[in-house]
């Protein structure tokens, strides 16, 4: 029943969206990690991110921008490298200031792929990583006129990703694409 209700939801939301408001697109880009908690001593950790994304515009100044993303996070100290490979889902709004430059605000949810503490000595252990993340972001857009645009934007950890303590993740993101 949920299901039928969100699916009518967003078909009557979209109904006003013309095709040629909306675009496809691919992008990539670096991520800088990391996660926070109490007592932590750790570094970020570079990793990657790929992925898709639809960006329908409701007006010359507002749209909504869905993604799907391969992204990898984590952390590491002096002995241990964390290994977090997520699928995030985020939904960002994106207000246009001024013509081709926006901000960009959204939830993400995130679900594990893969999960790994790397030792120094050569070893893996299993560090129980929960199985889905929120997160809150925040960002910056460039669009070029020829489809290509650039992205900034900071990846807020909302839930605890493990507990005992209480560890969230963090992200700065860099990113290029290109919509068509």
């Amino acid at each position: 029943m949920k299901k039928t209700v969100l699916v009518i939801l967003c078909i009557i939301a979209f109904s006003g969206v013309k095709a040629q408001q909306v675009k496809f697109g691919v992008k990539a880009g670096l991520n800088v990690a990391t996660i926070h908690g109490e007592n932590l001593n750790t570094d970020s950790k570079l990793g990657l991110h790929v992925g898709g994304l639809v960006e329908l515009k409701l007006s010359d100044s507002f749209s909504i921008q869905p993604e799907v993303l391969y992204s990898q996070m984590g952390t590491e100290n002096d002995a241990n490298q964390l290994k977090i490979d997520y699928i995030s889902l985020p939904v960002m709004a994106k207000y246009y200031i001024v013509d081709g430059f926006s901000l960009e605000l959204g939830p993400q949810i995130s679900f594990l792929v893969d999960d790994v503490v790397k030792t120094n000595d050569g070893g893996s252990l299993d560090p129980d990583i929960e199985n889905y993340d929120l997160s809150a972001n925040l960002g910056l857009g460039y669009q070029f006129k020829q489809g290509l645009f650039v992205q900034t934007r900071y990846n807020l950890g909302l839930t605890a990703i493990q507990e005992n303590p209480d560890i969230k993740n963090g992200s700065f993101q860099i990113s290029v694409g290109y919509q068509f």
